[in-house]
Parts: C-alpha cells; structure tokens; sequence
C-alpha cells in the first residue's frame, strides 16, 4: 500500500476514534488495527471494482457487437431485455435497469443492501456503456454470434458476480424460488429461459430461438468457469491461531452458522503439534468475497480451504436472525 494511503488511513481511523471517544485519549493500540481493516476493506473493494468493472465492458461488447445488431436473445434478464428491444423503440440500456429492478429488490431481502447497492451500479454502468459506447460490429454469421456473444456476456455476468454483485438478476430470483419450491437453482433457470426461449420462438423466429438456446448455453458454461456456478454453494474451513475472533465473526457479523472441529496441527521434522478449533461453514458464491474480507481482517495467515457443495439438506444455511 502506498505510503501517503496508508497514512491517511491511519488519520481517519483516528479521527473515527475521537469522535466516538471524545474525553478518552486514543492510543496506537487502537488506531493501527482499524486502520488495518480499513485498508483490508479498501484493497478488496478496489478489487471488487475491478472485476465489476471488466464484467460491464464485457458484457456491453458481447450485447452490442454480437446480439443486438443481428437481433438474437440471450436468457434471463437480458434476454428478456433484448427481445422487448426487438420487438419496440425502447433502448436496451433503459431497459436493462428496468426488468433488473425487481430482481435486485429481492436480493436486498436475501443477501444484504451492499449487494444491492453494487448490483444497481453495475446494471447502471453496463447501461450507459450499451447506450453510449459503438461498439463495432464483429460478425454478421450466426454461429460466430451465438457461441462469442453467449461468450463474452457470460464473462460479464461471471466477472460481476466475482465482484460480489449481478448484471442479470434471474440468478436472484432462482436461488429464491429453489428454496420455496424445494428445487435446484438449476431447473429454475431451465424453465425461466424455456419461456423466455418460446416467447423468442413465436414473436421473432424459431431459428432466432435455437441460436439463442446456443448463446444461452455458451454465456453459462462461461460463466460457470469464471465462478463456479451460481448454484452452487461453497463450503468453507478456516483453520487459524485466531479462531475464536472468527467464529464470532461469522456468528455476530456475518449472522452465519458455523461448525467448530477439534483439530490438532502437526509440522516439522521433530513432529511439533498443537491443538486449534477448526472453523467450518457455508456461505453462497455471492458472499464468498464478504467473507474473505472479513477473514482478513483479523488474520491474513489463515489457511482456508473452499470446497463447492452441489446439494445441501437440514441444517440451518440461512443468515441468522438478528436478535
């Protein structure tokens, strides 16, 4: 980290202090660790923006010079997006944020307003790039079409969700009727862009439909090698010195259930060993970067071991209520 950053963070974090601590004097003691998980917050939001950032561009070169200047669709919400553009004067940039709006205020009930908030400024951004950008138009053959524009708007969708936030908020809405209905987030998405696919079929064109059944399928094996799939959930072990600051990490700020392990640890030659807790949990992929942050925070040596978990039953894997 720069100098002067560092510095600066150092300032605020005393400044935070004083305001809290008016008539206590504010010790190193206590200004190097919040200024440490200031910094902490700042690398991985810079991080955050960053894979956001190459998701939007992304995504707006796989819409505007592939799919729309050839009339295809693509699934989900953007693919209801560009058929209503097909069919009307309405730019695809204003629609995009429309059909999103719905999805992204069930997110703010399922995950937290930080996802929503970064979710609404990457549909925003990819908006204006799609309005104002020209992107030029790469190819006029259909299968070239299909195959990199699913391509390149699953690249976008993947980077984004890296990010910790959706340029296609159907994966909300999927994750949120597999728990009603009792059925994999998978099948969901499968019968959400079924009808998406029929309505293509009848008001564009049955051809337009199967290659658009080809974008869909190239943009979700894109962005299941970008993020491993939104489906599934990601079950994480933390072992650390610090293990008791984590589980209640996990439990007050993160209002995640956890599993403790007696776990005994051995290295060296002469076979020195002790014994630790060993932490595991379960989180979704949209959550995994909120709790690499906070594991940082307080220990940035914890081995952390993530495993994708297809299926899950019993168990509590929602938030905890707060008291």
């Amino acid at each position: 980290m720069n100098p002067f950053i560092s510095k600066l963070l150092i300032e605020i974090a005393r400044k935070r202090l004083e305001s809290k601590n008016a008539s206590k004097k504010i010790t190193n003691e206590q200004i190097i660790p919040l200024a440490r998980n200031m910094q902490v917050e700042l690398n991985h939001a810079l991080k955050e923006f960053f894979f956001i950032i190459i998701g939007v561009f992304s995504a707006g070169f796989g819409l505007k010079g592939f799919l729309l200047p050839n009339s295809f669709i693509d699934g989900g919400a953007t693919g209801i997006s560009l058929l209503i553009t097909n069919i009307s004067n309405l730019e695809l940039g204003i629609l995009l944020i429309v059909v999103n709006i719905p999805f992204i205020v069930l997110g703010i009930r399922m995950f937290s307003i930080r996802f929503a908030v970064k979710s609404i400024a990457a549909i925003a951004c990819l908006a204006i790039v799609v309005h104002f950008i020209d992107y030029p138009t790469i190819t006029d053959d259909n299968l070239l079409i299909a195959v990199f524009g699913g391509f390149f708007l699953g690249l976008g969708i993947g980077m984004s969700m890296r990010g910790g936030s959706v340029i296609d908020g159907t994966e909300v809405l999927a994750i949120w009727l597999s728990k009603k209905l009792s059925i994999t987030i998978g099948d969901v998405l499968l019968l959400i862009n079924i009808i998406i696919f029929s309505f293509g079929a009848y008001i564009l064109s049955v051809e337009i439909a199967l290659y658009a059944i080809l974008t869909y399928l190239s943009a979700a094996k894109t962005v299941d090698f970008v993020v491993d799939g939104v489906e599934e959930y990601v079950g994480v072990t933390i072992i650390s010195v610090k293990h008791e600051e984590l589980r209640i990490m996990l439990i007050e700020k993160l209002r995640r259930a956890c599993t403790i392990y007696a776990g005994r640890g051995g290295y060296g030659k002469s076979g020195q060993s002790y014994d630790k807790d060993i932490i595991y949990t379960v989180v979704t992929r949209l959550e995994l970067a909120k709790l690499q942050t906070e594991i940082d925070k307080i220990d940035k040596n914890a081995f952390i071991i993530m495993g994708l978990v297809k299926d899950i039953k019993g168990g509590m894997i929602k938030k905890k209520p707060l008291k």
